[in-house]
C-alpha cells in the first residue's frame, strides 16, 4: 500500500512519520450512494486515532452523515478522494499535530466535566488544547479514547492486566495513555528516556522535537563545586523576582490567574523574561521559560506575548515566532486576552507602528494565530479593557482595510456556496 508523510506540507523523503494514502470507494446509487474508505483503520492506527474521530470529522466538514460498522467506514453521498485527503490534512492539524513542535507524537486527554481535549506531546512535553468550537469535539467528549485520562474509563489493573497499580507518576502515566490509544499502531515514538524509546536504533530525531526536548534551563547554571543554595541577600531577591513574587505586596497567587493587583504578577516577569531574550531565545527556551513560571498556555499570558514579542519588523515576528503564537492563542479567552496586549503595544507603548496593523493583523489571521469570527467581532466593538476607548476606536480605525477585506472574503464565500 503506498504511504505519505503525515504531514503532507513535508517533502522530506525521509520524514519519520508515514501513513497509507487515503483510498476511496463509491458505493449505491442515487439517494443511496456512499464514499467508503476502505483503509480508514490503517490511517487511523498511523494517526494513533479511533477510526471513528476522523470519519466523523469529515461529516461535519461535509455536512453529510457518517457510519460506521464491521470496520466498514462511510461518509453519504459522493466525495472525491483528493477532497478527502485535504479534509484529512486538516483533521491531523487540528487533532493529531502538536501545535509547538508540529510532530503527530500526540494522545488526546479528554476531560468530560470540564468539556476540555488536550493533545499530549510525548515529542515535546506541551500541552496544547483543542479548539473546542469544532463539531468534533462534542463526539470525542462521548466517545473518549482508550486511556484518555479524565475522559476514559480507568482500570483498576495495571497494563498487564495483573493486580499491579497504575503508575501515578505523570511521564508513566502518559506513557501508558499513549501505549493504550497506540495499540497496533505502526508509528515510531521518539526516544525521549533512554532505551524505554521505540526509535529504531541510528535514526536521528526530527531536528525540532530534538530542540524541543533537549530545551536547555534558562539562568540554571549547576557548578559541581558548590552545590549549596546560595542564601545570600541578592539570590534570594533575584529568586523572589524570578518566581515574579513582590516582597512588599502579596505573595500568595502565585498560582492563580487572578492575581493582576497583588504587586508584580508571574506574567509581568515573563513578559519581562521575553522582552530582554526575544532577539536571542529560541522557541525551545520560550516554552521552557514559560513552563518554569507557571504561565504556559495560560490565557493572560497571551498579553505578555503580544506586549514583548515583537522587533522593528512585526509581520516577520509572526512567521519567526508562528508555533508560539499559535500555542499561546489556543481559544478565545487566550485570543482576546492577546488581542488586548496588542493595543496595549501598537496604541500605547509604540504608536509610531500604528499604520502596520492590518498587515500585522492579516499575517495572524493566515497563520491561524487568530480566528476569524473573533477578528470580525472585536473590530466592531471597542473596548477599555485594555487601553483607552478613544485609543482602542483609532486602533480599529487602522484596522479597518484587513477587517473589510476580512468581510469580503466572507460575504465571497456566502454567495459561493448559495451559487452550489
Amino acid at each position: 500500500m503506498a504511504t505519505v508523510n503525515i504531514r503532507r506540507d513535508v517533502d522530506d523523503k525521509f520524514y519519520r512519520y508515514k501513513m497509507p494514502a487515503l483510498q476511496t470507494k463509491i458505493e449505491g446509487k442515487g439517494n443511496g450512494i456512499k464514499t467508503v474508505i476502505p483503509n480508514m483503520d490503517d490511517i487511523a492506527k498511523a494517526l494513533s486515532r479511533p477510526p471513528t474521530y476522523p470519519t466523523k470529522f469529515f461529516g461535519c466538514e461535509l455536512g453529510a452523515q457518517t457510519s460506521f460498522a464491521n470496520d466498514r467506514y462511510l461518509v453519504n453521498g459522493q466525495h472525491q478522494a483528493d477532497r478527502l485527503r485535504e479534509l484529512l490534512d486538516t483533521f491531523i492539524d487540528k487533532f493529531v499535530l502538536c501545535a509547538a513542535c508540529k510532530n503527530p507524537e500526540t494522545v488526546l486527554i479528554v476531560d468530560p466535566k470540564k468539556e476540555e481535549i488536550t493533545r499530549d506531546c510525548k515529542a515535546c512535553g506541551v500541552h496544547s488544547p483543542i479548539d473546542m468550537r469544532h463539531k468534533l469535539t462534542t463526539f470525542i467528549l462521548k466517545n473518549p479514547p482508550a486511556g484518555s485520562g479524565k475522559g476514559g474509563k480507568k482500570s483498576k489493573k495495571g497494563k498487564g492486566g495483573d493486580d499491579s497499580p497504575v503508575p501515578k507518576d505523570k511521564y508513566a502515566e502518559a506513557e501508558a495513555m499513549r501505549e493504550a490509544q497506540m495499540a497496533g499502531s505502526n508509528i515510531p515514538t521518539i526516544n525521549t528516556n533512554g532505551s524505554n524509546g521505540k526509535a529504531v536504533a541510528g535514526e536521528e530525531e526530527d531536528d525540532i522535537a530534538k530542540q524541543f526536548k533537549n530545551a536547555p534551563m534558562p539562568d540554571r547554571v549547576v557548578n559541581d563545586d558548590d552545590w549549596a543554595v546560595d542564601t545570600s541577600a541578592d539570590a534570594v531577591a533575584a529568586r523572589m523576582k524570578n518566581l515574579a513574587v513582590n516582597v512588599d505586596g502579596f505573595s500568595g497567587g502565585l498560582g492563580d490567574d487572578d492575581d493582576d493587583n497583588f504587586g508584580e504578577t508571574k506574567y509581568d516577569a515573563f513578559g519581562a523574561w521575553l522582552s530582554d531574550n526575544k532577539d536571542t531565545a529560541t522557541e525551545a527556551e520560550v516554552v521552557t521559560q514559560a513552563k518554569e513560571m507557571g504561565v504556559w498556555l495560560k490565557p493572560k499570558a497571551a498579553t505578555a506575548v503580544a506586549e514583548n514579542i515583537w522587533s522593528d519588523n512585526m509581520v516577520k515576528d509572526v512567521e519567526k515566532w508562528e508555533n508560539i503564537l499559535r500555542a499561546f492563542n489556543a481559544g478565545e479567552k487566550a485570543q482576546k486576552a492577546f488581542l488586548g496586549g496588542f493595543e496595549r503595544y501598537v496604541g500605547v507603548t509604540h504608536p509610531e507602528l500604528t499604520a502596520t496593523v492590518p498587515k500585522v493583523l492579516m499575517a495572524l489571521y493566515q497563520t491561524d494565530v487568530l480566528d476569524e469570527e473573533l477578528l470580525n467581532h472585536w473590530g466592531t466593538h471597542a473596548s477599555k479593557k485594555y487601553v483607552d476607548k478613544d485609543v482602542s476606536k483609532k486602533i480599529r480605525s487602522a484596522a479597518s482595510p484587513f477587517l473589510k477585506w476580512l468581510a469580503e472574503a466572507e460575504d465571497d464565500d456566502d454567495e459561493e456556496s448559495d451559487d452550489e
